[in-house]
C-alpha cells in the first residue's frame, strides 16, 4: 500500500491524538476517589489480595455474599454455605454459596451449591446430617445431608400476596457437593400467608426423639417437629411482648453451664433494626426447651455481639462429640449499608468462627464467645511487652503491619488514674479508628467516624458506638484481632463482644495506646502478627 502525503500527514496527526489522549487520561483519571485509592495503595489487585480484601476472615472469590447457612461437619470436613449472588456485588436473586474446610480457616471455593427454580429464591436456613436415614432419602450405609430452606417467591412478593415465603428441603448423597430438591416442596406451606416467615434450622431433640425446625415469623420465632424432615407439626411460637422489630436466622441448640452438669437450651435471634447500637444485630435467648414450647429465663433477649457488624450468626451441626464445642459465625455487615462499601470485585466478609460457652453468674446465665483455638494458628513471631504506663500516647512499635495483628492486653484497672484510655489505629492520612475506655460513663466506644475522609454512608459514619463495660474487678482483658478491615474485640475472656468494619483510604499504619487525664496502666501485652490463610496455590484453584 502506497501512502501519499496527505495520508501520511493525516496517519501521524491521529498517532499523536491518540498518544495525548491516553497520557491526558491517566493523569485525570487518578482524580477520582477510587483510582486515588489505588495509587496510594501498594497491593497489587491480584485475588485475594485487592484492597480492603480480609486476609484470615472468609469472602466469596467475587460477587455478593450475606448470611452463613447450612453449617455442618462431615467426614473431617467443615462445610459453610451461604447467601450468594453471583452476577453482582450488590443484593439479587439468591443461591447458596458453599466452602470447606479441615480447620474452620483455610477454605476451599466449591461450585454453587443451590440455584434459584421456578419455586423461587433459595433464601437462607441449615442442614443436618440425618445419621439414622430418618428421612428415607438416603440409605443406612449412605445416610443424606438434609438441607432446610426457604423458597422465596418473588412473583408472589410482587403481587403482595403474602405467602411468597414457604420452606422446603434439599438433600445430598455424597456428603453435601451434589444436591436434589425434593419433589414435594415445600414442607413447610405459608398457610397464615406471614409476610415474613423464613430462615429454616434444624436440631435434634433427643428426649422427644424427634426433629424439631424453628424459623422466624416477623418479630417471633416459630417451632415445628417431624420425625422424617419431611411431614412438619406446628408446636408452638416464641416473642417478647411489645417487641414488634423483625426477626431473622434463629438457631436453638441445648447447652452445658461452664463448670456443672447443668443444660440450658440458647436460642439465637438476629434483629434486623434498632440493634444497641442502631440497625441489625445478633441476640440470644437462654431458657427451656421441653419439646414444645420455648420458655426464656429472662424478659428481653440479650446481646450476642454489641458491634454492628455481626449479624446471622449461626452454629455448626454435627460436631464430633469428643470435640463438644458449639462453633458459630456470623456475616460481617450490616443492612444499613452492606451493599455501598466500597469494595469492587466482592462483597462481604464473614466474622472469625467463635466458640460459644455458657457461663453463669449470680444473677444470670450469659453467653460468651471467642475465636475458635485454632485461630492461634495463624500467629508469627510475637512480641511481649510488661509492665507499661501510658501517659499521653505511644505508638507501638515492632515488625507487625497494623492491618493484620492481634493484641492481647491485662489492664490493672486498680492503678489506671485515666478518665479514659484505649486504642489508636491510624495512617498517614490521619484517618483513623478510636476504641476507647471510659470508666466514668462504665462504657467502652468504638468511634469510626473519621476512619475514612470520603463518606460513602451517612449512616456507617453518624454515630460513636458503645457496650456497658464493668470497671469494678482488679483487671480486665482486652483482645483486638485486626483484619484488613475489621476489627473484632473481646473482653474478659469473651464475656462481651464488639465487632466493626471500617474502609480506611489508606491501610492503618500504626497503634497507639492513650491516656486521658492520667495513666493507663499495663501488666502485659502480647502482639501477634496474623498470617493470610490465602496462598498462590489457593489464588490459582
Amino acid at each position: 500500500v502506497v501512502l501519499n502525503y496527505f495520508d501520511m500527514k493525516q496517519y501521524y496527526n491521529l498517532m499523536i491524538l491518540i498518544v495525548m489522549t491516553a497520557i491526558f487520561v491517566s493523569i485525570c483519571g487518578c482524580k477520582n476517589n477510587h483510582r486515588e485509592e489505588l495509587a496510594i495503595h501498594p497491593r497489587t489487585q491480584s485475588l485475594y489480595q485487592e484492597f480492603h480484601r480480609p486476609q484470615f476472615h472468609f469472602t466469596p472469590e467475587s460477587k455478593w455474599m450475606n448470611d452463613p447457612n447450612g453449617l455442618y461437619y462431615h467426614k473431617g470436613k467443615y462445610h459453610l454455605f451461604y447467601q450468594y449472588f453471583p452476577d453482582s456485588i450488590v443484593w439479587g436473586p439468591m443461591h447458596w454459596g458453599h466452602a470447606e474446610s479441615n480447620d474452620l480457616l483455610h477454605w476451599k471455593h466449591l461450585p454453587i451449591a443451590l440455584f434459584p427454580d421456578s419455586l423461587g429464591y433459595i433464601f437462607s436456613g441449615g442442614a443436618i446430617v440425618d445419621k439414622n436415614n430418618t428421612s428415607k432419602l438416603g440409605t443406612n450405609d449412605n445416610p443424606p445431608i438434609i438441607a432446610t430452606f426457604t423458597h422465596h417467591d418473588i412473583a408472589g412478593e410482587k403481587a403482595k400476596t403474602n405467602d411468597f415465603q414457604k420452606q422446603s428441603i434439599a438433600y445430598s448423597l455424597d456428603g453435601g457437593y451434589e444436591w436434589i430438591k425434593y419433589a414435594g416442596n415445600p414442607v413447610i406451606p405459608n398457610t397464615q400467608k406471614i409476610k415474613d416467615f423464613r430462615d429454616p434450622k434444624v436440631v435434634w431433640h433427643e428426649p422427644s426423639q424427634k426433629w424439631i425446625l424453628v424459623l422466624a415469623a416477623y418479630d417471633r420465632v416459630k417451632f415445628y417437629a417431624s420425625a422424617n424432615l419431611i411431614d412438619w407439626e406446628f408446636l408452638s411460637d416464641f416473642g417478647v411482648e411489645g417487641d414488634k422489630r423483625l426477626w431473622e436466622c434463629p438457631d436453638l441448640f441445648p447447652m452445658k453451664v461452664e463448670g456443672t452438669n447443668e443444660y440450658k437450651w440458647v436460642l439465637i435471634v438476629s434483629i434486623q433494626k434498632n440493634a444497641p447500637n442502631d440497625g441489625t444485630a445478633t441476640s440470644y435467648f437462654v431458657g427451656h426447651f421441653d419439646g414444645t414450647v420455648f420458655k426464656s429465663e429472662v424478659e428481653n433477649q440479650e446481646w450476642l455481639d454489641w458491634g454492628t457488624d455481626n449479624y446471622a450468626f449461626v452454629t455448626w451441626n454435627n460436631v464430633p462429640k469428643d470435640d463438644g464445642r458449639i462453633l458459630g459465625i456470623g456475616w460481617m455487615s450490616n443492612w444499613q449499608y452492606a451493599q455501598i462499601v466500597p469494595t469492587e470485585n466482592w462483597r462481604s466478609a464473614m466474622t472469625l468462627p467463635r466458640e460459644l460457652t455458657l457461663v453463669k453468674s449470680k444473677s444470670k446465665y450469659s453467653l460468651h464467645g471467642l475465636p475458635i483455638r485454632e485461630f492461634q494458628t495463624l500467629r508469627g513471631a510475637s512480641t511481649a511487652l510488661n509492665q507499661l504506663e501510658i501517659i499521653g500516647e505511644k505508638v507501638l512499635e515492632g515488625s507487625f503491619s497494623a492491618s493484620q495483628v492481634e493484641l492481647d492486653i491485662t489492664v490493672n484497672l486498680k492503678k489506671t488514674t485515666a478518665n479514659s484510655f484505649g486504642i489508636k489505629l491510624q495512617n498517614e492520612l490521619g484517618e483513623n479508628i478510636l476504641i476507647k475506655f471510659d470508666k466514668r460513663e462504665g462504657k467502652m466506644f468504638v468511634d469510626r467516624t473519621n476512619s475514612r475522609k470520603h463518606k460513602f454512608s451517612e449512616d456507617f459514619f453518624k454515630n460513636i458506638h458503645s457496650a456497658p463495660i464493668a470497671f469494678e474487678k482488679e483487671k480486665m482483658n482486652i483482645r483486638l484481632i485486626i483484619d484488613a478491615a475489621s476489627v473484632e474485640i473481646f473482653i474478659n475472656n469473651g464475656e462481651l463482644s464488639f465487632t466493626s468494619i471500617f474502609f480506611p483510604s489508606k491501610e492503618f499504619s500504626t497503634i497507639s495506646l492513650f491516656a486521658n487525664n492520667g495513666t493507663f496502666n499495663i501488666i502485659n501485652a502480647e502482639i501477634h502478627p496474623l498470617k493470610s490463610i490465602w496462598n498462590k496455590k489457593e489464588e490459582e484453584n
